[in-house]
């Protein structure tokens, strides 16, 4: 690591610092009602007693899993979906006319708007809530696969024809590969939205699940308890954009640099 990353670790950890010192000294100084906002003690607390005793008859890991479980289903099927109908829609403008008005049909509209219709068509088990969460990453990962498609040199495609690469070779070896740093930023937006539409996929008939949790909690106006689900929440996401940053710096060295 060098010089200017431990830096950069340093000024991250003293905002850190900083903005729990600050909450503690509010909370301590009652400037504001606990109800609203807890102080970082009362947080700890309610964590640790979830930690150990769980939530609603359910332990914190299992809470962690299911909802792990969930997001993980629902991006592994955007992946082995976006990614090739994004190669095959970047390097066909009549496959990209015929699926594009359909995904910025959905792309921008709220999840719950269309939430209700798919607890009707699947049910109200993991299945719905899986397919909220695919919808919710699909259309950023594709839209990204196909503007990195869209980049590659023609030079680049022309070269490769002419050495006598097939069509699936030249998806394989030139496109895909130098669509890889569009496509890990389109994966790493993908996960982000469809983490935050986590919420929002387990407020029906969920009974597990940091997301339902958290909803859970603010029925009874345990701000305590949703401090504490909201950190959890940020801090697995930061676990999770970590991990993909670190898988795109070994299969992708050269991003950046051309």
């Amino acid at each position: 690591m060098t010089n200017a990353n431990y830096r950069h670790l340093l000024y991250s950890a003293l905002s850190v610092a900083f903005v729990i010192i600050a909450w503690t000294a509010v909370t301590a100084l009652n400037w504001v009602n606990p109800l609203f906002i807890p102080s970082p003690q009362k947080v700890w607390l309610a964590f640790a007693q979830i930690w150990q005793s769980g939530y609603k008859g359910h332990s914190l890991g299992l809470h962690v899993a299911d909802s792990l479980f969930r997001l993980g289903s629902a991006f592994a099927l955007a992946i082995i979906t976006a990614i090739p109908l994004g190669l095959i829609s970047g390097a066909s403008a009549t496959i990209r006319a015929l699926l594009d008005p359909f995904i910025e049909f959905y792309r921008p509209l709220p999840p719950l708007a269309y939430y209700t219709m798919l607890v009707l068509w699947l049910g109200i088990g993991d299945s719905s809530k899986i397919a909220l969460l695919y919808l919710a990453a699909f259309a950023p990962l594709y839209i990204a696969v196909v503007a990195g498609v869209r980049k590659v040199s023609i030079d680049r495609i022309r070269v490769a024809k002419t050495l006598g690469a097939t069509r699936s070779k030249l998806y394989l070896h030139v496109l895909l590969p130098s669509s890889l740093p569009e496509i890990f930023t389109g994966i790493r937006t993908a996960i982000g939205v469809s983490y935050t539409t986590l919420v929002a996929a387990e407020m029906v008939a969920a009974m597990s699940g940091i997301g339902w949790m958290v909803l859970d909690a603010s029925k009874f106006l345990r701000s305590d308890i949703i401090f504490a689900g909201i950190i959890l929440m940020g801090l697995i996401a930061i676990v999770i954009d970590s991990a993909i940053r670190l898988l795109e710096r070994k299969l992708v060295p050269w991003s950046g640099k051309e």
